[in-house]
């Protein structure tokens, strides 16, 4: 090749590669251009498409939040009477339109965005329960008991239970459709999104307590029938607990009231102190009964009346007293159909909703001082036996006056006590009659030890060791942890229950024997045997005493159960923790819960520990 022709050929290849270079030029332009246009507009589309969802998003919300108002008011559904009846077709048309809005295209092309679909089909899902709710569910309780309230509920010796037996039926329908859409409710994904998940939080906790008082009134609706007598009289052996000397299932029996009931009338008999009872004997023991309360001390539980609520359940406490209640003159004469427990919390709340007791001292007992004056107060001015006089003459005359007077109002507010009082363990009963118990059972007032894997609890029950009225000043705690849930459902918890002797020295100074112990050495140290249950199909692990003079905690097995038990002492001021791992059943649906000995006031002292970080 000459070299011109290379020339020529360089030059030609070098025009190729320009003319290719200027044409690649010319076209990227029209590509960037084109794309441009189109992110413009899908930017435009998505801006369009964005304000038109906040703006429906703000409209769901407050079309929601006008329905739930609702909820709010009929929480006492009982006696909301007409005004809730007549807030009500503004309710259905709001939760209808934020429902409407809610499912429309827009929402369920949202519904697969990444990072928000998860809110909006939450918000979707709290629009349907809230509909079905406001449209279905609460026009049925306000129906029956509409009806109900204009019924004569109240007789001149007791109450008309006809009106609430016939009522029942509709009322368990209704509280059946109500839990499942307050559990379809917490089933919803929890929202991130600010505005989602305040209008979320503030439903569920409408919901919530709407679904709790209402469970609460049908509960009631299902146990008062058959404890007031409907359809045949019943004789129950009223036991009176001191829980400032702690049982298992309360404390201390100090006297026992033997009450009729027929029909809905009430007839409180004498209360006869323990001490009549003392020469009938003891209840029977089980092997590992024995062993646990007996044999081991340092308290050696005899089992006779005093000791009867150290069974942890109310079905051994109810069998250990008929079997001592069926030797003694009286009871050989009157078969017991069951049992109920009572403590001076019991006692302090139905003052609450029945008015002011007076004593023959003039000293006026109310819905905050009764639990204080009977299980501190009375035992500074009054022996032994004169407390539980006073104790039984509060009781008898509240039990008696419960149901005077009676109307849908009173009636909505003892439910909610009883069941409230009932969770807590400061009033429980037990029926002979299985058919009877069985309602009772299902109703939540037959307390027992952890039996139900759908509702995770662990059980802590105390037995005070040392001979005194110390009870009233332990204070308890407990912080729940979630560590972690498994694809399985069950959830591992970390719990740490605490036991804080609150009194002083100085105040110890004052006390009467009968209070800080009658055993000089041991004055003020309170001594307890505790065991542990874990939930039913769970378990218990990594348990361990921080603090405090304690035996190691023992695994061992009482009635076929698997517990842990340690005995400890907790000196004036001084703090123990018992700090321990749980494992849930397979079946649970709810977060675990404490089932415990009754303090001496309202509430459990759970506090949530939130998720583990």
């Amino acid at each position: 090749m000459t070299q011109e022709q290379v020339h020529d050929s360089s030059t030609s290849r070098h025009h190729h590669h320009h003319h290719h270079h200027r044409h690649r030029r010319r076209i990227w332009p029209w590509v960037v251009g084109i794309l441009g246009v189109l992110i413009v507009a899908l930017l435009a589309v998505a801006s369009v498409m964005g304000m038109q969802f906040m703006r429906q998003a703000k409209q769901v919300q407050a079309h929601e939040t006008q329905a739930i108002a609702v909820l709010k008011g009929a929480a006492d559904v009982a006696d909301a009477g007409q005004g809730a009846k007549d807030a009500l077709p503004k309710a259905q048309a709001e939760a209808k339109e934020a429902s409407r809005i809610a499912h429309g295209s827009l929402w369920n092309f949202m519904a697969a965005v990444p990072f928000v679909g998860t809110d909006v089909t939450t918000v979707q899902g709290m629009t349907n329960v809230v509909d079905a709710v406001v449209s279905d569910t609460l026009p049925q309780f306000l129906d029956a008991f509409s009806t109900l309230s204009h019924d004569n509920l109240a007789t001149s010796d007791g109450i008309n239970l006809q009106p609430i037996v016939d009522a029942e039926p509709a009322i368990d329908k209704a509280n059946a459709s109500l839990q499942a859409q307050v559990e379809r409710y917490d089933a919803l994904p929890q929202p991130t999104i600010g505005m989602v998940a305040d209008a979320y939080d503030q439903g569920k906790e409408q919901l919530g307590t709407l679904g709790e008082k209402v469970d609460a009134l049908a509960n009631t609706f299902t146990m008062l029938p058959v404890f007031l007598g409907h359809g045949g009289e019943q004789t129950y052996a009223i036991m009176a607990m001191t829980t400032s000397e702690m049982r298992s299932s309360g404390g201390l029996i100090g006297s026992v009231g033997e009450m009729t009931t027929h029909d809905g009338t009430i007839d409180i008999g004498d209360f006869r102190p323990n001490g009549d009872y003392l020469p009938y004997g003891v209840a029977d023991r089980t092997d590992d009964e024995k062993r646990i309360f007996t044999t081991d001390g340092p308290l050696h539980m005899s089992f006779d009346i005093r000791d009867l609520a150290v069974y942890p359940d109310t079905q051994g406490v109810a069998e250990g007293m008929r079997t001592i209640w069926n030797r003694t003159p009286w009871g050989a004469e009157q078969p017991l159909d069951g049992v109920v427990l009572v403590d001076p919390v019991f006692v302090q709340e139905i003052i609450a909703v029945n008015g002011d007791v007076t004593l023959d001292d003039g000293t006026v007992l109310t819905g905050e001082n009764t639990a204080q004056y009977l299980l501190n107060d009375v035992y500074k001015n009054h022996d032994g036996t004169e407390s539980d006089v006073i104790f039984a003459e509060v009781a008898s005359r509240c039990i008696d006056d419960m149901f005077e007077n009676i109307s849908i109002g009173k009636l909505a507010k003892l439910a909610n006590t009883l069941d409230e009082l009932a969770k807590e363990r400061h009033f429980s009963m037990y029926s002979f009659d299985s058919d009877l118990e069985t309602k009772i059972l299902e109703a939540g007032f037959t307390a027992t030890t952890p039996a139900d894997e759908s509702n995770p609890q662990v059980g802590v029950y105390l037995t005070e060791q040392n001979p005194s009225k110390l009870g009233w000043y332990i204070k308890r705690t407990s912080k729940i942890t979630t560590l972690e849930c498994a694809d399985d459902h069950s959830c591992t918890y970390h719990v740490e229950y605490t036991l804080h002797n609150t009194l002083t020295e100085d105040e110890l100074k004052d006390l009467p024997g009968y209070i800080a112990s009658i055993d000089q050495a041991n004055r003020g140290i309170a001594m307890e045997k505790i065991l542990f249950y874990p939930p039913a199909g769970g378990s218990i692990s990594n348990i361990v005493e921080l603090g405090g003079k304690a035996n190691a905690v023992q695994k061992d097995t009482l009635n076929g159960n698997t517990i842990y038990r340690s005995t400890v002492e907790i000196r004036p001021g001084q703090e123990v923790t018992y700090s321990f791992d749980v494992t849930t059943s397979t079946k649970a649906k709810t977060k675990l819960t404490i089932d415990q000995t009754p303090m001496g006031w309202r509430g459990t002292g759970e506090e949530d520990g939130g998720q583990a970080k």
